[in-house]
């Protein structure tokens, strides 16, 4: 039988979920509960490809129900999972780093929360 390393709580208690199946647009994952030494952070988090600025709102005006906005398109859930919320055309502006271009829309962007396509685009063109 496996135990803990010293020190360490065990990872989960009686009664709790060890996994979890769910679906996200057609994509099937499985979330595993590893305990409370392994909490979410930044260092995992879904991106949302959105079709447009309305589908972005969306999702997160969502998302942020109970959770809190970051800084260039990331926020957390209610359940403190990180999410990037990304309209279409973002990697096109910033493609190439060393253009005039894609700087001034990544300072755009470093100025923003939810992010605003029109405004990157803005700050693209000049």
């Amino acid at each position: 039988t496996p135990r803990p390393a010293p020190n360490m709580p065990p990872p989960i208690k009686e009664g709790d979920v060890m996994t979890d199946e769910f679906t996200l647009d057609g994509q099937e994952y499985t979330g595993l509960n590893g305990g409370p030494q392994f909490p979410f952070s930044e260092a995992i988090s879904f991106q949302i490809m959105c079709k447009d600025q309305e589908e972005a709102d969306h999702y997160w005006t969502r998302l942020t129900e109970g959770g809190e906005e970051s800084q260039c398109g990331w926020l957390k859930d209610k359940f403190g999972l990180s999410w990037q919320v990304v309209p279409e055309g973002m990697e096109e502006m910033l493609a190439d780093p060393q253009s005039e271009a894609a700087s001034r829309a990544m300072s755009a962007m470093l100025q923003m929360k939810k992010l605003d396509i029109a405004a990157l685009r803005r700050a693209y063109e000049g």
